[in-house]
């Protein structure tokens, strides 16, 4: 049993989200919280102080009162954005509980997912109004107000910021039914859908206390500043994001800029001075590749090469010089970002070593979404290639029948876990078993205490001979080949010895294979790649683990909106069954 030994900070604990508003007022008051631009192409951005955004939660907070949602439900479904931040605060220091909703998900399973929720009202943005148009036709009797944030021409949808002024007015003529309220912070008001179809996703439920335990755990492994600017581009539905950027990043009251979208990254980091961010290793490798590339362009792959190397050294003996020699290359970036906190999948090392080479502080982490999230991290100080640190402050975590290697299921206890899945005794008996959360992911400790993560539990091939092969130690590999944007590794049945060939679908960028195989057709990508393979990912491996056969494509894998891959959905579709 492992439990955390190396927290380096004293942190501060919150017990609910009404504390957390406090904060913003008596501490940061006059700090900037948020800044944003109306448009990508803008060249002036908005600037939002913390005493500002309290005073908004306060007003919308009394004005969804005024509207008797105490102890009713509401669904909210935005990019990432001021008013959703906003909003979430607001209904959850009111007493309500929120359903954050995946703004990237099918019209058909919001539609689902709104009746399965059975939410009082809903919060949207205005490119929700046609789906919410078609709700009200069916006429559902439990879903009473429709609050749209922008524009609108539907009588049956309330403003969000004409609500807004509302609450600002009723606060003015001394309505105090918002500070009245009492909050229970060990009451399930969080209602997080997992990743899946409607069909099957399951609605984990969490309480305040649970995030609010998650939030000061955090705040004892790691160093984030009052100063900092973080950019904030993975899904805020996710508590991934939600907790980590915004509850925890608010919590020291950090400034959160809001990305224009995936394809603006690179621009929103040196426009707003970025600090730090929240990434998936799928996002981190392809910049890490973007950076190779860039110095090998300038021809200076091997003076990188030795520089690396010699700080290095210095740095072993206390001197510190990797921003200042690798200024050019940090300077794309915006010259200021310093830390970057990663999860959801594993990661490649190389990619890992060359962030830490320029001076920015990579810290990997693990959890999920039923552990609100994070269960596991690096810190400042002790980190290891490949594992995702120690667990956190508060948590205890075992490996639940580990085999000679020492792998096994993952399993947790701690304040952080969930309090079960909504409407779902089966599932959550499945799972919560004596007071331990079963992960589903596979995992081992090494002899300093650092966890590493081997796979999930339902991924795993087994071979005929008992052998197991975990697909995410070879599609790091693969994906550490130049060319390679993304791949997925399975097992095709094979009728002729009724076991399993070992296969990949590895997705390459066009762009650089063009320029790497210039006088190449396209025709022959798939026997560059395939003899790759069996060059540098095979050879590194024991023949069971060959893989055996390659599909090459162009075409993105099928993903959720944080970027994972969604294996069994891509699988089932490559298999046609």
């Amino acid at each position: 049993m492992n439990k955390c030994k190396n927290k380096l900070y004293e942190g501060e604990n919150l017990k609910d989200f009404r504390e957390l508003v406090n904060r913003y007022e008596n501490r940061y008051a006059n700090k900037i919280a948020f800044e944003y631009k109306d448009d990508p192409k803008a060249t002036t951005h908005h600037e939002i102080s913390y005493q500002e955004f309290a005073n908004d939660i306060k007003a919308l907070g009394t004005a969804l009162l005024s509207l008797n949602l105490q102890d009713k439900k509401v669904a909210l479904i935005a990019p990432n954005c001021y008013e959703w931040c906003t909003s979430y605060l607001a209904i959850t220091t009111s007493n309500i509980s929120i359903v954050p909703l995946d703004k990237s998900l099918p019209e058909n399973e919001i539609k689902n997912l709104i009746h399965r929720s059975k939410v009082d009202a809903v919060i949207f943005d205005e490119k929700y109004n046609h789906v919410f148009e078609e709700i009200i036709q069916e006429n559902p009797v439990y879903l009473k107000q429709y609050i749209c944030i922008g524009q609108n021409n539907n009588p049956n949808f309330s403003s969000y910021h004409h609500l807004l002024e509302n609450g600002k007015n009723l606060l003015e003529n001394g309505n105090t039914l918002y500070n009245s309220i009492a909050i229970n912070p060990n009451k399930v008001s969080i209602f997080l859908f997992t990743s899946g179809t409607t069909a099957i996703s399951k609605c984990v439920g969490l309480s305040q206390s649970n995030i609010c335990s998650d939030i000061y755990a955090l705040s004892q492994m790691t160093d984030i500043r009052k100063e900092d600017v973080f950019l904030s581009f993975l899904p805020l539905h996710h508590t991934f994001e939600s907790t980590c950027t915004f509850l925890y990043g608010t919590s020291c009251g950090i400034t959160i800029a809001f990305c224009d979208g995936i394809k603006y990254v690179q621009k929103n980091l040196v426009e707003y001075q970025v600090t730090g961010l929240l990434c998936v290793p799928l996002m981190l490798e392809i910049m890490y590749k973007k950076i190779e590339k860039g110095v090998e362009e300038q021809g200076k792959t091997h003076l990188v090469k030795i520089m690396r190397k010699v700080c290095n050294f210095l740095l072993k003996i206390g001197i510190d010089i990797r921003r200042k020699v690798f200024k050019d290359i940090l300077n794309k970036f915006g010259g200021k970002l310093r830390i970057i906190i990663a999860g959801g999948a594993p990661m490649n090392k190389e990619a890992i070593q060359g962030f830490v080479d320029l001076g920015i502080n990579l810290l990997q982490g693990y959890g999920l979404t039923e552990t609100s999230p994070v269960l596991a991290g690096e810190n400042d100080k002790y980190k290891r290639a490949g594992s995702v640190g120690f667990p956190l402050p508060g948590i205890e975590i075992k490996i639940n029948e580990p085999n000679k290697e020492g792998i096994g299921e993952i399993m947790a206890k701690g304040p952080t876990i969930m309090h079960g899945y909504i409407d779902n005794e089966e599932a959550t008996k499945e799972v919560l078993k004596n007071g331990w959360f079963y992960t589903g992911d596979l995992g081992r400790f090494d002899k300093d205490g650092f966890l590493y993560i081997t796979g999930r539990k339902k991924d795993v091939i087994v071979l005929k001979n008992g052998k197991n092969i975990f697909p995410e130690e070879l599609e790091i590999l693969i994906n550490s080949l130049p060319y390679v944007s993304e791949s997925i590794v399975y097992g095709k049945p094979d009728p002729k010895d009724d076991d399993l060939t070992i296969c990949a679908k590895i997705v390459y960028n066009p762009d650089t294979m063009k320029e790497l195989y210039t006088d190449r057709p396209e025709k022959d990508y798939h026997d560059i790649i395939w003899q790759d393979i069996k060059a540098k990912v095979n050879k590194s491996m024991p023949a069971y683990k060959y893989i055996r056969e390659v599909i090459v494509t162009d075409e993105p894998l099928i993903k959720t909106t944080t970027q994972k891959v969604k294996r069994h959905e891509e699988i089932k579709k490559i298999l046609g069954s």
